[in-house]
């Protein structure tokens, strides 16, 4: 097999134990080199515990497409910093849940809720363990949401962690929980040609948000095909934020809707 051409990741090892690792060690202290640093709307963070902003690994700021009443989903919420911002967008008749299934990640989002509530004057977040790719049930196999039951998805930095072979069921799951009409904002590493596998085999390059990247076009693509509208880069940095091996990988921020109704509803309406 050409190893240059190899992007698919049937080849890449299972890389979930090493993402476990640091993203914990990352919960408890400060890592600067995981992701990129992009600015907030300061008073949006005023609500929110200095080490849950400090320990919030992104590489965009897709809460910029949260609306207000929205039931907002956070794939991979992390330290829940994205989680807490989206919770004063929704307003009290919003809700927010956040996904991830990091346990130090969870204790520090989990320990927040009190006060981020106390400060905003409700409380409308929750923090469940869970695999992104598999939105049905938590890891203790309960259950957690339901058909078109979210009206914005959004994730920040976290789908390339996924391997390759999970895409496929991710996407799916995205278009089953969102409502008609629903949208996505998820803010990712993206890169300009395919990842080799030697550096999709390298546990710190994957768990470093690199060689887990979707290519460019290939990001785009997947929503169009599951018959999204209105599919774009958002943002996209205009310069590299690394370039390993000749490979430019930079952070965007994709945005999407999901039809207001499927080719069968509209069928029948007919």
């Amino acid at each position: 097999m050409d190893d240059t051409k190899a992007s698919s990741g049937c080849c890449a090892p299972d890389h979930s134990a090493a993402v476990d690792a640091r993203y914990g060690a990352a919960a408890q202290e400060q890592e600067p080199c995981l992701c990129t640093a992009v600015p907030f709307e300061p008073s949006l963070l005023e609500a929110i515990p200095r080490d849950v902003i400090e320990r919030d690994y992104g590489c965009g700021d897709p809460t910029r497409w949260v609306q207000r009443g929205d039931r907002v989903l956070d794939l991979g919420s992390g330290s829940g910093k994205n989680a807490f911002i989206a919770a004063q967008l929704v307003g009290p008749e919003g809700s927010v849940l956040g996904l991830d299934r990091n346990d130090e990640m969870l204790k520090l989002s989990r320990g927040a809720c009190g006060a981020v509530a106390a400060a905003i004057g409700y409380g409308n977040v929750t923090f469940s363990c869970g695999e992104i790719d598999q939105l049905g049930v938590d890891r203790d196999g309960q259950a957690l949401l339901a058909d078109q039951s979210i009206d914005l998805v959004l994730s920040n930095c976290v789908l390339n962690l996924l391997h390759p072979s999970r895409r496929e069921g991710l996407l799916a799951e995205i278009t089953r929980v969102l409502a008609p009409a629903g949208r996505v904002a998820i803010s990712d590493i993206i890169c300009d040609q395919p990842v080799p596998i030697s550096m999709q085999r390298d546990p710190d390059l994957w768990s470093g948000c690199i060689s887990g990247a979707w290519v460019e076009q290939d990001f785009l693509d997947a929503f169009r095909q599951l018959g999204f509208e209105q599919v774009r880069y958002a943002d996209r940095m205009a310069q590299p934020w690394r370039v390993v091996e000749g490979i430019e990988f930079r952070a965007a921020t994709v945005v999407a809707v999901k039809p207001a109704a499927d080719s069968t509803e509209a069928e029948h309406s007919r």
